[in-house]
Protein backbone atom coordinates (compact mmCIF):
# COMPACT_ATOMS: atom_id res chain seq x y z
CA UNK A 1 0.00 0.00 0.00
CA UNK A 2 1.47 3.52 -0.89
CA UNK A 3 1.51 5.65 2.13
CA UNK A 4 0.69 8.98 1.99
CA UNK A 5 3.57 10.80 0.65
CA UNK A 6 4.22 8.31 -1.58
CA UNK A 7 0.95 9.35 -3.21
CA UNK A 8 2.08 13.17 -2.75
CA UNK A 9 4.89 12.98 -4.20
CA UNK A 10 3.61 11.16 -7.70
CA UNK A 11 0.60 13.27 -7.94
CA UNK A 12 3.34 16.44 -7.64
CA UNK A 13 4.85 15.15 -11.24
CA UNK A 14 1.70 17.11 -12.78
CA UNK A 15 3.13 20.12 -11.69
CA UNK A 16 7.00 19.06 -13.32
CA UNK A 17 5.57 20.85 -16.65
CA UNK A 18 7.09 24.04 -17.58
CA UNK A 19 4.03 25.58 -19.01
CA UNK A 20 1.81 24.32 -16.36
CA UNK A 21 4.45 26.74 -13.91
CA UNK A 22 4.47 29.33 -16.06
CA UNK A 23 0.72 29.46 -16.36
CA UNK A 24 -0.20 28.72 -13.23
CA UNK A 25 2.34 31.51 -11.45
CA UNK A 26 0.98 34.33 -13.87
CA UNK A 27 -2.80 33.61 -13.35
CA UNK A 28 -1.91 33.92 -9.14
CA UNK A 29 0.08 36.83 -9.80
CA UNK A 30 -2.58 38.60 -11.76
CA UNK A 31 -5.51 37.74 -9.39
CA UNK A 32 -3.53 39.00 -6.16
CA UNK A 33 -2.29 41.87 -8.16
CA UNK A 34 -6.74 42.74 -8.74
CA UNK A 35 -6.50 41.93 -5.06
CA UNK A 36 -4.21 43.78 -4.23
CA UNK A 37 -5.52 46.95 -5.96
CA UNK A 38 -9.42 46.55 -5.23
CA UNK A 39 -9.46 44.73 -2.15
CA UNK A 40 -11.17 41.81 -3.95
CA UNK A 41 -11.71 39.38 -6.71
CA UNK A 42 -8.48 36.92 -6.34
CA UNK A 43 -10.98 34.11 -6.64
CA UNK A 44 -12.94 35.10 -9.20
CA UNK A 45 -10.24 35.27 -11.82
CA UNK A 46 -7.71 32.76 -10.23
CA UNK A 47 -10.45 29.81 -9.62
CA UNK A 48 -11.62 29.56 -13.01
CA UNK A 49 -8.28 29.98 -15.20
CA UNK A 50 -6.92 27.78 -12.77
CA UNK A 51 -8.95 25.22 -13.09
CA UNK A 52 -8.40 24.91 -16.78
CA UNK A 53 -5.33 23.19 -15.45
CA UNK A 54 -5.94 22.02 -11.89
CA UNK A 55 -8.73 19.87 -10.91
CA UNK A 56 -11.84 22.02 -9.32
CA UNK A 57 -11.24 19.19 -5.63
CA UNK A 58 -7.87 21.14 -5.47
CA UNK A 59 -7.64 24.86 -6.75
CA UNK A 60 -10.58 25.78 -4.71
CA UNK A 61 -9.29 24.73 -1.06
CA UNK A 62 -5.99 26.53 -1.86
CA UNK A 63 -7.49 29.80 -2.68
CA UNK A 64 -9.46 29.59 -0.12
CA UNK A 65 -6.15 29.49 1.70
CA UNK A 66 -4.42 32.29 -0.17
CA UNK A 67 -7.48 34.44 -0.11
CA UNK A 68 -7.48 33.85 4.02
CA UNK A 69 -4.38 34.96 4.33
CA UNK A 70 -4.32 37.85 2.04
CA UNK A 71 -7.34 38.87 4.08
CA UNK A 72 -5.58 38.62 7.19
CA UNK A 73 -2.97 40.79 5.84
CA UNK A 74 -5.74 43.44 4.50
CA UNK A 75 -7.69 43.02 7.39
CA UNK A 76 -5.39 43.82 10.07
CA UNK A 77 -4.20 47.00 8.60
CA UNK A 78 -7.04 48.52 8.69
CA UNK A 79 -8.86 47.90 12.15
CA UNK A 80 -10.34 51.01 12.57
CA UNK A 81 -12.44 51.00 9.92
CA UNK A 82 -14.11 47.83 10.00
CA UNK A 83 -18.52 48.08 10.56
CA UNK A 84 -18.67 44.74 12.90
CA UNK A 85 -22.41 45.49 13.40
CA UNK A 86 -23.17 44.87 9.75
CA UNK A 87 -20.89 42.02 9.63
CA UNK A 88 -22.39 39.78 12.84
CA UNK A 89 -25.84 39.22 10.97
CA UNK A 90 -24.17 37.17 8.11
CA UNK A 91 -22.50 34.69 10.36
CA UNK A 92 -25.35 32.15 10.79
CA UNK A 93 -26.57 31.83 7.02
CA UNK A 94 -22.86 31.91 6.01
CA UNK A 95 -22.11 28.99 8.34
CA UNK A 96 -25.62 27.16 6.79
CA UNK A 97 -24.49 27.71 3.11
CA UNK A 98 -20.81 26.28 3.87
CA UNK A 99 -22.70 22.92 5.64
CA UNK A 100 -24.68 22.54 2.02
CA UNK A 101 -21.72 23.06 -0.18
CA UNK A 102 -19.33 20.33 1.98
CA UNK A 103 -22.37 18.44 0.92
CA UNK A 104 -22.16 18.95 -2.50
CA UNK A 105 -18.83 18.68 -3.10
CA UNK A 106 -18.91 14.90 -1.35
CA UNK A 107 -22.01 13.78 -3.30
CA UNK A 108 -22.01 15.65 -7.09
CA UNK A 109 -19.36 14.89 -9.97
CA UNK A 110 -16.67 16.69 -10.31
CA UNK A 111 -17.56 17.33 -13.80
CA UNK A 112 -21.16 18.88 -12.71
CA UNK A 113 -19.77 21.13 -10.42
CA UNK A 114 -17.06 22.65 -12.86
CA UNK A 115 -20.10 23.32 -15.37
CA UNK A 116 -22.00 25.05 -12.79
CA UNK A 117 -19.25 27.27 -12.09
CA UNK A 118 -18.28 28.38 -15.52
CA UNK A 119 -22.29 29.36 -16.03
CA UNK A 120 -22.18 31.26 -12.38
CA UNK A 121 -18.71 33.04 -13.80
CA UNK A 122 -20.32 33.78 -16.88
CA UNK A 123 -23.86 35.22 -15.28
CA UNK A 124 -21.69 37.28 -12.71
CA UNK A 125 -19.53 38.91 -15.45
CA UNK A 126 -22.88 39.76 -17.30
CA UNK A 127 -24.41 41.07 -14.23
CA UNK A 128 -21.25 43.39 -13.04
CA UNK A 129 -21.21 45.44 -16.31
CA UNK A 130 -25.26 46.09 -16.36
CA UNK A 131 -26.26 49.78 -15.72
CA UNK A 132 -27.96 49.04 -12.56
CA UNK A 133 -29.58 51.44 -10.11
CA UNK A 134 -28.01 51.97 -7.05
CA UNK A 135 -29.59 49.96 -4.44
CA UNK A 136 -30.36 50.38 -0.32
CA UNK A 137 -31.72 47.81 1.94
CA UNK A 138 -31.65 46.58 5.90
CA UNK A 139 -30.05 44.06 7.37
CA UNK A 140 -31.98 41.32 6.12
CA UNK A 141 -30.50 41.56 3.08
CA UNK A 142 -27.62 39.29 5.22
CA UNK A 143 -30.00 35.91 4.91
CA UNK A 144 -29.55 35.63 1.13
CA UNK A 145 -26.48 37.05 1.03
CA UNK A 146 -25.22 34.93 3.77
CA UNK A 147 -26.17 31.92 2.88
CA UNK A 148 -25.16 32.17 -1.30
CA UNK A 149 -21.53 33.65 -0.07
CA UNK A 150 -20.67 30.67 1.68
CA UNK A 151 -22.36 28.40 -0.94
CA UNK A 152 -20.85 29.94 -4.00
CA UNK A 153 -17.47 30.62 -1.66
CA UNK A 154 -17.10 26.71 -0.69
CA UNK A 155 -17.95 25.38 -3.51
CA UNK A 156 -16.46 27.73 -6.49
CA UNK A 157 -14.36 29.38 -3.92
CA UNK A 158 -16.30 32.69 -5.23
CA UNK A 159 -18.39 33.91 -2.48
CA UNK A 160 -16.95 37.39 -2.39
CA UNK A 161 -19.12 39.08 -4.38
CA UNK A 162 -22.35 38.51 -2.75
CA UNK A 163 -20.95 39.92 0.71
CA UNK A 164 -19.92 43.18 -1.18
CA UNK A 165 -23.19 43.40 -2.71
CA UNK A 166 -24.45 43.14 1.03
CA UNK A 167 -22.11 45.70 2.23
CA UNK A 168 -22.97 47.90 -0.72
CA UNK A 169 -27.08 47.38 -0.38
CA UNK A 170 -25.82 49.17 3.68
CA UNK A 171 -24.49 51.55 2.14
CA UNK A 172 -21.45 52.17 4.11
CA UNK A 173 -18.26 54.17 3.07
CA UNK A 174 -16.39 52.79 0.44
CA UNK A 175 -13.04 52.05 2.35
CA UNK A 176 -15.06 50.76 5.43
CA UNK A 177 -16.51 48.18 2.99
CA UNK A 178 -12.90 47.24 1.81
CA UNK A 179 -11.84 46.67 5.44
CA UNK A 180 -14.95 44.70 6.62
CA UNK A 181 -14.81 42.60 3.42
CA UNK A 182 -11.36 41.66 4.51
CA UNK A 183 -12.55 40.93 7.93
CA UNK A 184 -15.44 38.61 6.69
CA UNK A 185 -13.26 37.30 4.35
CA UNK A 186 -10.87 36.33 7.57
CA UNK A 187 -13.67 34.87 9.38
CA UNK A 188 -15.63 33.10 6.40
CA UNK A 189 -12.33 31.48 4.97
CA UNK A 190 -11.70 30.09 8.76
CA UNK A 191 -15.19 28.59 8.78
CA UNK A 192 -14.23 27.11 5.29
CA UNK A 193 -10.68 25.51 5.43
CA UNK A 194 -12.39 24.05 8.77
CA UNK A 195 -14.76 22.21 6.33
CA UNK A 196 -12.49 20.99 3.80
CA UNK A 197 -10.21 20.21 6.34
CA UNK A 198 -13.57 18.10 8.20
CA UNK A 199 -14.13 16.06 4.47
CA UNK A 200 -10.38 15.55 3.73
CA UNK A 201 -9.48 17.69 1.19
CA UNK A 202 -6.17 18.67 2.63
CA UNK A 203 -3.99 16.37 2.04
CA UNK A 204 0.40 16.34 1.60
CA UNK A 205 -0.46 16.98 -2.01
CA UNK A 206 -2.25 19.79 -1.17
CA UNK A 207 -0.23 21.25 1.22
CA UNK A 208 3.07 20.83 -0.93
CA UNK A 209 1.14 22.80 -4.17
CA UNK A 210 0.34 25.43 -1.45
CA UNK A 211 4.19 25.80 -1.00
CA UNK A 212 4.73 26.57 -4.71
CA UNK A 213 1.69 28.67 -4.91
CA UNK A 214 2.31 31.26 -2.46
CA UNK A 215 5.36 33.08 -3.69
CA UNK A 216 3.27 34.07 -7.07
CA UNK A 217 0.18 35.54 -4.76
CA UNK A 218 1.88 36.98 -2.22
CA UNK A 219 3.80 39.35 -4.85
CA UNK A 220 0.90 39.75 -6.76
CA UNK A 221 -0.99 40.92 -3.07
CA UNK A 222 2.10 43.29 -2.19
CA UNK A 223 2.77 44.74 -5.86
CA UNK A 224 -1.23 45.61 -5.68
CA UNK A 225 -1.41 47.03 -2.30
CA UNK A 226 1.71 49.77 -3.50
CA UNK A 227 0.21 50.34 -6.94
CA UNK A 228 -1.89 53.28 -8.01
CA UNK A 229 -3.37 52.65 -11.06
CA UNK A 230 -4.74 55.09 -13.06
CA UNK A 231 -7.53 53.34 -14.90
CA UNK A 232 -11.09 54.01 -13.97
CA UNK A 233 -13.34 51.45 -11.77
CA UNK A 234 -15.21 51.66 -14.58
CA UNK A 235 -12.90 50.07 -17.47
CA UNK A 236 -11.24 48.12 -14.96
CA UNK A 237 -14.21 46.36 -13.83
CA UNK A 238 -15.00 45.95 -17.82
CA UNK A 239 -11.74 44.23 -18.32
CA UNK A 240 -12.54 41.85 -14.89
CA UNK A 241 -15.32 40.64 -16.90
CA UNK A 242 -14.52 40.01 -20.00
CA UNK A 243 -11.79 37.84 -18.28
CA UNK A 244 -14.63 36.20 -16.49
CA UNK A 245 -16.41 35.55 -19.50
CA UNK A 246 -13.70 34.21 -21.75
CA UNK A 247 -12.32 31.43 -18.38
CA UNK A 248 -16.27 31.12 -18.19
CA UNK A 249 -16.68 29.90 -22.11
CA UNK A 250 -12.96 27.69 -21.89
CA UNK A 251 -14.31 25.68 -18.47
CA UNK A 252 -17.41 24.77 -20.42
CA UNK A 253 -15.68 23.80 -23.50
CA UNK A 254 -12.78 21.96 -23.05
Amino acid sequence: MQSIGDTAIKNFIVFDNAETLVFTGLVLFVAYLVRGISGFGSGLIAIPLLTLMHPLTTVVPLVVVLDFLGSAAQGLKNRELIRWPELYPLLGFTVTGCLVALFLFKSVDVSVLTSAMAIFIICFAIYQILPLPVLRGSKLWAAPAGFFGGLVGTTFGTGGPFYMMYLSVRGIEKSEIRASFAAYFFIDGTIRIIGFFSIGLFTLFELITLCWWLPAAALGLFIGGKVHTGVSASTFKYFISLLLVYSGYKLLTR
